[in-house]
C-alpha cells in the first residue's frame, strides 16, 4: 500500500511518514501541494495523506485534483483547522476523511488502515 504524504511542516512530515512506515506502508512525503500532484501523475498511490494549509497549492484543491487522476485514491486530509475542510463549498472530495491535530500517531495509523480497508 503506498501513501503519497504532503505536509509542508518538515518535523510532522517526517513523524509521520515514519510512524506509517513503522505500520508497513510505502510512503512518498512532498513539503508541498504542487511537488506531490505532480508524483501523483507519474504513479498510482491508495491514499492520500494531505494537510490542508500549505504553499503553492493547498490540500483541498490536492485531494480535488487527485480524485480527477483517480476516483479510487482514498484522502485524508490532516489539519488544525477542521471546520475548513468540512465546509461543503471546499469542493473537498464528499467521502475524505479529516483527522484534527493534535492527533497521537496511534490514531493516525488506525484511521488510516480503516480507510484503505474501506
Amino acid at each position: 500500500m503506498k501513501i503519497l504524504l504532503a505536509e509542508d511542516d518538515d518535523d510532522m512530515r517526517r513523524f509521520l511518514a515514519k510512524a506509517l512506515q513503522n505500520a508497513g506502508y510505502e510512503v512518498v512525503s512532498f513539503d508541498n501541494g504542487l511537488s506531490a500532484y505532480n508524483r501523483l501523475r507519474e504513479e498510482p498511490f491508495e491514499l492520500l495523506l494531505t494537510d490542508i494549509v500549505m504553499p503553492e497549492m493547498d490540500g483541498i484543491e490536492l485531494a480535488r485534483r487527485a480524485t480527477e487522476l483517480d476516483p479510487d485514491i482514498k484522502v485524508m486530509f490532516i489539519t488544525g483547522f477542521a471546520a475548513v475542510a468540512l465546509n461543503p463549498d471546499t469542493q473537498a472530495p464528499k467521502d475524505a476523511k479529516v483527522l484534527s491535530k493534535p492527533f497521537h500517531l496511534k490514531d493516525l495509523v488506525n484511521e488510516v488502515e480503516k480507510l484503505l480497508a474501506a
